[in-house]
Formats: structure tokens, sequence, C-alpha cells
């Protein structure tokens, strides 16, 4: 489960990606990219936020910690562009926050090097979700002290948006023409297997950190639980092999 803060002070808006994050202070002296659950891509985006971010972290990738992060509509007073505080104030309640990391480094295919296994991980684990969001020209990706950082997952998981259909993602290819570390990867093939038998078992526990909250009323499923069984059922279907889904980069020298 994810740990539970409350934002005591808004400090700015972060300008990238359609969402706007918000930086904020909370009551455990740390700051939080605010993840809105009153954005434009309602909460459906804050699932695929927890469950593919909590999915990463159990096969070892490196993303930021996820909180459940409380944030009371009253702090939009401090905010003067009219556009966010209406953002804000839509936002009262349960939102998502992202570890804010100080001096972090927006990624560059063409400034930073990446290792070869990390790279092919990253792309294998982006197969699995259907993150479509980690392009050459938004990787969603830090460098903080020369290490790597995954964020912002929230354009994953698409089969979501149209539960009937779902069963036709399963198998879908996944195109990684424009993946920011493609150029960087071994072969996917050679960490399949082992993160394949990962990926299975921590399932569960991803989307066990989705609040209810973000699941309730999803139509054509009796509760939250049963929504969560969904998730883990697609994507198990999706590890089953062969996995012909998964992209096969060239090796680079």
């Amino acid at each position: 489960m994810l740990r539970e803060v409350t934002a005591v002070r808004y400090v700015t808006p972060l300008r990238e990606g359609g969402s706007m994050p918000g930086l904020v202070a909370a009551d455990d002296g740390r700051l939080y990219a605010l993840k809105w659950s009153g954005a434009a891509q309602g909460r459906k985006a804050l699932v695929a936020e927890v469950l593919a971010g909590e999915l990463g972290r159990g096969l070892g990738l490196p993303v930021p910690e996820l909180v459940r992060l409380w944030l009371d509509p009253v702090l939009a007073r401090s905010e003067p562009e009219q556009q966010i505080q209406e953002q804000m104030r839509a936002s009262g309640g349960l939102n998502i926050g992202l570890a804010f990391e100080s001096g972090a480094l927006n990624f560059d295919p063409l400034c930073f090097e990446v290792d070869a296994e990390l790279a092919a991980r990253v792309l294998w684990f982006d197969a699995l979700i259907n993150n479509v969001d980690r392009s050459w020209r938004n990787p969603n990706l830090l460098v903080v002290g020369g290490a790597l950082r995954l964020i912002d997952h929230g354009a994953s998981l698409v089969f979501h948006h149209h539960w009937p259909g779902a069963a036709g993602w399963v198998r879908r290819h996944y195109d990684a023409g424009d993946h920011a570390l493609a150029r960087f990867a071994l072969p996917t093939a050679q960490v399949d297997e082992e993160l394949a038998a990962l990926a299975g078992p921590q399932l569960a526990a991803a989307a066990a950190a989705v609040p209810d909250e973000f699941l309730v009323d999803e139509p054509g499923f009796a509760d939250p639980d049963e929504v969560r069984a969904a998730y883990v059922a697609q994507l198990t279907a999706r590890l089953v092999g062969p996995r012909e889904w998964l992209p096969v980069p060239e090796v680079t020298a």
C-alpha cells in the first residue's frame, strides 16, 4: 500500500506534460509532484500511474516513490493563474504524489548514456504496459546524480479506456520505433524470461496499491476489487508466452 501524506503548502506548477503537475510540500517534510485527480485526463491516468509505477518498482526499476496525497483546495488561493486554480479546486481530496528529487535533469538521449541491460529492462516494461509516452521527444525520464528515474506512466494501460474491447489488446505489438532508450538496449529477449517470471507475482500487489477512490463506480464492475482483478487478469494474459508483442531493438556497439 502507498504511504499517505497531506499537502501543507503549494509551491509552484511544474509546467511540463499535459496535466501540469504541481509541486507541493507535505506534512512529512518532503516535496512531491502532485498528480491532480481533477485533471482533464481523469482518474484513470492516476490508476495507470500507480499500477504501472508500483509494478515497475517491483521489477527493480528506478521509479520514485508514489504516495496517497491529500489536498485541501483552499491552497489554490496561493496560485495566481486561474486555470491552475480551477484544477486545484477540482482536485480537493485524494490525489497521487511522486517524490520530487532536487537537481534532477530531463533525460536527453543525445546527451546521456544508459546501461544496455537497464535500457532493455525499461523497454520490456514499457512494452508490457504499452506505455506510449516514452519517446525521444517526451521521454518521461529524469537523471539524478547520473542515475535514471522513470516517471509519468499515466498514458499506459490504454485498454482500461474501453474494457469491452480489452481482450483485443493482450497480443498487441509494442512499437518501439520512437522509444527514448531503444538505441541503447540489448535485445529484449535477453531479459524477457527473467522479467516475465518476476512480473506475474508483482501484479496483485501493484493493483492493490491503487486507491479504492479511483476504482469505484467503474461501469461493468461491482466494486473496486473486481476492477483490480480485471487489471491483473489482463496483464497476466499478456505475460503468457510466446510474448510476440515484444520489440526487438538492434544491439548497439
